[in-house]
C-alpha cells in the first residue's frame, strides 16, 4: 500500500512539474479566497513588499519582515529583516537559503532549488545592513537568535508553501543551514550544507597547517609561498605604494590599528585566498619567479587574490557582524607560515577581535560550536554535506557518528570554495541528488528504484543559476 501511494505521489508531482514548466502557477486560494501570490504573503502579519522583479517562469519578491531583536524577549523591540521569495507554485517544495551575510536582490537559484525544481525562500542574516536593529544591541547577534529568525519565517510561509522544505547555504550560510537544523530540527525536510567550517575547538588549528603543506603541486605551493614571503621583503616599499593607495580613495585604519598591521593582514591571507578562490590551473598566472618579479607585479597579484581594500575601516565595516560572531561564538583559523622567516611576520594571523570596533564588546563562547558539533555527530537526519578538496575551509569539516542518520559527508575533487553536487564523482552526484529529491518529497518513480538514474528536474539556467564562489576578499567563509 505505502508504495502505491508513493508512486502515485510520484506521478502526480511529474504531471504537475511537465504542466508547471513554462510559467509560475497561481497559488492555491487562502481562507479569504485570494489566489495571488503577491497578495498571500502581503497578508502575512509584519510582511511588506519593497519590490517585484520579473523573471520567466517564476515570480520574485524582495520584502522585509518584522523580526523581534530578541526571541526571548520579543516585547523588546523589532528590525525588519529583508527576504526574498522566488515563487513557482505552492504545490512544488521549498528550499530556504542563505549565504550567511546580505541577501542577493537579483533573481538565484541555489542548487537544490534548481533539483527539486522548486520554490525559494532567502534571508539576509540578521545585523547584515540593512537588517540591523537599530540601536543595535551585538548581545543579540549569536546562532540561536538566527536560527529562530528562520524558524520563524518558515512559521509564517509554511502556510502558503505547504509542501516539503530542504534548508542550503555555502559556506557561512552551510554554516547556518547546520546550526538552525542544531535547534530546529523538526522545521526542514532535509539539508544541504555546502563548504561548511566546523572549528570546534577554536585553539587547535594544526589541520589548516596540514592541508597547505600538501595541496595542489609543490611547483604551485612554491609559486604562491614566493609571493608572498617577498611581499614581506618588500615591506617598506609596497607599504608606500600602499598608503598613496589609501589616501587617493580616502582609506583609514583606525579599526585595525594601523596601516603596517592591515598590509601583513593582507598579504598573510594572500595564500589562502588563492586556494579559497582559484583552481590549480590558476597557478599559470602566479610569478614563478618571485625574488626577481617587480614591485608591481607582486603588488598585483597580492592585490587580486587578497584585496588591499579589504582591511580598510570602510573594507571591514560590511563584515563587522561576521567577525563578532567568529570572536563570539564560531571561531576563526590561525595559520603558521614555515616559509617566511619569523623576522618579515610581525603580528601573524590576527583574531577577529582586531576586526571590529572596539566600541563592541566580545567574550569568546567556547562550548558553543562543540555543542553544535556534538549534535550533528549523533543527530543528523536527512543531512548532505559537500565540500571542496582544494579549500582551505575544508580542512575542520563537519563529521558524522553513529547516530547519524541518512546523512552524508561528500568532497568534490579539485574543487575550491565553490564546491556543489555538480562536481561530485558520478556515483556520489547520483545518490547526492537522489536524496535531495527524496527528502523534498518529489523523487520520481524511476530513482526510487535507482538512485544512479536521478538527475535536477529543472533545467540549467545560466543566469539563475550562476554557480561561482562569490569572491570575499580576506579570511572569512
Amino acid at each position: 500500500m505505502r508504495k502505491a501511494l508513493r508512486w502515485l505521489l510520484a506521478l502526480t508531482v511529474l504531471i504537475g512539474t511537465l504542466g508547471t514548466a513554462g510559467a509560475a502557477t497561481a497559488a492555491e486560494p487562502d481562507a479569504t479566497g485570494t489566489t495571488d501570490i503577491k497578495e498571500r504573503l502581503l497578508a502575512i502579519p509584519g510582511m511588506s513588499l519593497i519590490e517585484e522583479k520579473p523573471y520567466t517562469g517564476y515570480r520574485f519578491f524582495v520584502l522585509n519582515y518584522t523580526q523581534p531583536v530578541d526571541h526571548r524577549r520579543p516585547s523588546k523591540g523589532t528590525f525588519q529583516q529583508r527576504i526574498t521569495v522566488l515563487h513557482k507554485d505552492t504545490a512544488r517544495p521549498t528550499v530556504f537559503y542563505t549565504g550567511g551575510y546580505s541577501v542577493s536582490t537579483t533573481p538565484r537559484r541555489a542548487e537544490p532549488t534548481q533539483i527539486v525544481d522548486g520554490n525559494q525562500v532567502s534571508m539576509e542574516y540578521r545585523f547584515f545592513t540593512p537588517s540591523r536593529p537599530e540601536p543595535a544591541d551585538w548581545s543579540k547577534l549569536d546562532i540561536w537568535q538566527a536560527a529562530s529568525d528562520q524558524h520563524r519565517i518558515f512559521t509564517a510561509l509554511k502556510k502558503i508553501y505547504g509542501e516539503n522544505w530542504l534548508s542550503t547555504g555555502g559556506s557561512k550560510g552551510g554554516m547556518t543551514a547546520t546550526y538552525y537544523e542544531r535547534f530546529y530540527p523538526r522545521d526542514m525536510d532535509g539539508v544541504v550544507a555546502y563548504v561548511a567550517p566546523n572549528d570546534v575547538v577554536n585553539k587547535e588549528d594544526s589541520a589548516y597547517d596540514r592541508f597547505f603543506r600538501t595541496v595542489g603541486t609543490k611547483e604551485c605551493r612554491d609559486r604562491l609561498n614566493g609571493v608572498q614571503r617577498e611581499a614581506l621583503v618588500r615591506r617598506a616599499p609596497l607599504e608606500k605604494k600602499y598608503a598613496a593607495y589609501a589616501a587617493e580613495n580616502g582609506y583609514t585604519f583606525d579599526t585595525i590599528g594601523s596601516l603596517d598591521r592591515a598590509y601583513e593582514a593582507v598579504v598573510l591571507d594572500y595564500v589562502w585566498g588563492f586556494w579559497q578562490y582559484s583552481t590549480l590551473a590558476d597557478c599559470q598566472d602566479i610569478p614563478a619567479d618571485a625574488r626577481n618579479a617587480t614591485d608591481d607585479e607582486i603588488w598585483t597579484s597580492v592585490d587580486t587574490i587578497s584585496g588591499f581594500s579589504f582591511y580598510t575601516d570602510q573594507g571591514l565595516a560590511p563584515y563587522t557582524p561576521y567577525y563578532y560572531q567568529a570572536g563570539t561564538q564560531m571561531g576563526a583559523p590561525t595559520i603558521h607560515f614555515p616559509h617566511i622567516e619569523k623576522k618579515y611576520v610581525r603580528y601573524g594571523y590576527q583574531p577577529p577581535r582586531n576586526f571590529v570596533p572596539r566600541s563592541i564588546d566580545m567574550k569568546f563562547q567556547p562550548y558553543v560550536m562543540r555543542d553544535v558539533d556534538t549534535w550533528v555527530r549523533h543527530n543528523a537526519r536527512h543531512m548532505l554535506f559537500v565540500y571542496g578538496e582544494n579549500d582551505p575551509w575544508g580542512a575542520e569539516p563537519f563529521r558524522l557518528g553513529k547516530g547519524a542518520r541518512d546523512s552524508y559527508v561528500f568532497t568534490a575533487p579539485g574543487m575550491n570554495h565553490g564546491a556543489n553536487v555538480a562536481g561530485l564523482v558520478e556515483k556520489e552526484k547520483a545518490l547526492a541528488t537522489a536524496r535531495i529529491l527524496e527528502w523534498a518529497g518529489v523523487a520520481p518513480t524511476a530513482v526510487q528504484a535507482n538512485p544512479a538514474a536521478a538527475k535536477p528536474l529543472a533545467t540549467f539556467d545560466a543566469k539563475l543559476d550562476k554557480r561561482d564562489a562569490e569572491l570575499r576578499h580576506a579570511l572569512r567563509p
